[in-house]
């Protein structure tokens, strides 16, 4: 765990307005806050105090910034404060009280930003792919947005799970196993047996990529022709079982590939077997929640072209849904739904009580009758759900859409991305841009080596870095021999970092705490990249500046305190810059030709 200096001033200001406030309701006091400035000329943060406090203590808010400002400005880590605006208060740190975070950084290394321990367990659910065939682009943004995502809220301090949820009890399952008992008879040399199944499949085989050819050769090997002369209810099971088991091998090597692994993979089938559902629609209907009736016509719908018919429904609009919902169809069977209610009940029996699902845009109308279930499940406990919806992504390449996969048959693999342009540019890039936001990834761009690449912008600030560590443990050595050597970084004297561009780079490294504590609690990754974006830039304007100024220069054989402190700064950024990338799953890069 590490200090986070917006939540530092944010108790000064606290302390300091309550002195002249000390009856400001808890209310009030809550929703004070610190964040950072737009401007840089308007200081490095600023409270919303006065604002917050001016109705419940009768004042005008210019008065109480006023005397707020006067008060912060006593202390001797502020350089300045000053009332701005309606309301706000602007402070300025002392140079002195930012570079003593750079020891910090040097002594915690990869755990500067990490959050205290926090109470309760978190599940982070994403990618949760129909078993039926390997992973597309569309898979990936949720893989990349969930993993980061898990990845964030355990730097903040959270106890994480990340958990894959397998579709194995639908019809698609079925499907699957259909067409890999096609390919099965094909790999037996059957063809006029394959063609003459597939004619009598209602609807035609609904998967028939290429991907599935191994599989039915396997099929084949494991079980000889014991199912060729076989009724389908003979070998439905088997089959079904054994091809969402291979799907589930592609699908997770898919993931190695990016990157991606999960702690557990929780069957849909298992769960509903166990008696899952049974149990959470139980729940509901004890809290009265349930109940027969016949739903409204759908939008779009006549009453001439809808039959209304007797359902069990689950009354969501208590909690917030535009309708009740159905949780059994008139057959008596199940509804999707009913079994995700249930999925979500075992997730809250299991101890979870925040859980976060990442979901594809397709499923934003579904967000309402979940979250009402939870809510409904919840009963005056503290669980709670959030859903992450990640949008659309396009692939593009010199200007045009990528054609579609010629395994797959329909659409853009992940490897086939991943294999283009590294999983470090998959995910780099899939997070520059908030997950609800549809985005077009452009393999020109993510294979460049120019700043308009971030990941490559991003991994070349940190070979910068390593390059100057590497060079100073080079000086060190020869200016050792003639007693002119800088000494342990760790008791660099830093007063000599003066330069506004590298008191610019100490602010954005001072800010990293902030940064994960906030994109946790927005749950949005995204920031984590713009930030290290940022970042980079602040320190290849540093770079660049000891080009065209000497004085500047990392690394002066006549100057051992300046050496020792611009080692320390650079040694610091490197640090901030890998604790990022392993937030985002991205490898720092050691150095780049």
């Amino acid at each position: 765990m590490t200090e986070n200096l917006f939540a530092i001033v944010r108790s000064w200001v606290l302390d300091d307005i309550l002195d002249f406030l000390p009856n400001l309701p808890d209310d009030a006091r809550a929703r004070i806050e610190v964040t950072p400035t737009r401007e840089a000329a308007h200081g490095d943060m600023a409270s919303n105090a006065a604002l917050v406090a001016a109705k419940p203590a009768g004042m005008a808010p210019r008065e109480i910034a006023g005397r707020l400002a006067e008060s912060l400005g006593k202390r001797p880590e502020v350089a300045r404060a000053e009332p701005a605006g309606p309301g706000f208060v602007n402070v300025t740190l002392a140079p002195a009280f930012l570079l003593a975070q750079i020891p910090v950084i040097l002594a915690v290394r990869e755990d500067y930003g990490r959050g205290a321990a926090k109470p309760g367990l978190v599940n982070v659910e994403y990618v949760s792919a129909n078993p039926t065939g390997p992973l597309h682009v569309g898979h990936c943004r949720g893989a990349v947005v969930g993993d980061a995502l898990a990845n964030l809220l355990q730097k903040a301090g959270f106890a994480v799970t990340k958990e894959f949820y397998v579709n194995d009890a639908g019809a698609q399952v079925v499907a699957l196993a259909r067409s890999v008992y096609f390919r099965y008879l094909e790999a037996l040399y059957l063809e006029a047996r394959a063609e003459a199944f597939a004619a009598g499949v209602p609807g035609g085989l609904q998967y028939g990529g290429e991907y599935l050819v191994p599989v039915g050769m396997d099929l084949a090997e494991a079980f000889g022709d014991r199912f060729v002369d076989a009724p389908e209810a003979e070998w439905i099971d088997t089959v079904r079982e054994f091809a969402v088991e291979k799907m589930l091998g592609l699908i997770r090597e898919d993931l190695a590939a990016l990157g991606v692994t999960f702690e557990v993979f929780s069957s849909e089938r298992a769960m509903v077997q166990a008696g899952g559902v049974t149990r959470a629609l139980g729940i509901l209907r004890d809290a009265g929640l349930i109940y027969q009736g016949v739903l409204e016509p759908p939008k779009g719908k006549t009453p001439e072209d809808w039959e209304p018919r007797q359902q069990m429904l689950f009354k969501s609009t208590e909690f917030g849904d535009d309708v009740d919902r159905p949780v059994q169809k008139s057959d008596g069977s199940n509804t999707y739904f009913a079994n995700d209610i249930a999925y979500h009940a075992d997730k809250m029996r299991r101890g979870f009580e925040t859980m976060i699902d990442v979901w594809g845009a397709d499923h934003g109308g579904y967000v309402k009758r979940m979250t009402a279930a939870v809510k409904a499940l919840a009963g005056n406990g503290g669980a709670r759900l959030d859903i992450v919806l990640c949008q659309i992504v396009r692939v593009m390449k010199d200007g045009a859409p990528v054609k579609m996969s010629k395994r797959a048959g329909t659409f853009v693999e992940l490897r086939d991305l991943i294999d283009e342009v590294g999983p470090d540019a998959v995910r780099f890039l899939m997070l520059m841009r908030k997950s609800d936001a549809q985005m077009e990834f452009d393999l020109n761009a993510a294979v460049a080596q120019t700043r308009d690449n971030p990941v490559f912008y991003v991994q070349y600030a940190h070979a910068r870095c390593r390059s100057v560590l590497r060079a100073a443990n080079v000086t060190q050595r020869l200016a050792e021999n003639t007693g002119k050597g800088f000494g342990a970084i760790a008791d660099a004297t830093l007063e000599t970092l003066t330069a506004p561009e590298e008191l610019a780079l100490i602010r954005r490294l001072i800010a990293w705490p902030r940064m994960v504590e906030s994109a946790a609690d927005a749950r949005e990754p995204h920031r984590i990249a713009f930030y290290l974006y940022e970042l980079a830039g602040e320190f290849h304007a540093l770079w660049n500046a000891g080009r065209d100024d000497a004085a500047l220069r990392f690394l002066q054989a006549e100057k051992p305190a300046e050496t020792a402190a611009r080692v320390a700064l650079v040694s610091a950024t490197a640090i901030v810059i890998r604790s990022g990338l392993a937030v985002l799953g991205v490898k720092p890069v050691e150095e780049m030709r």
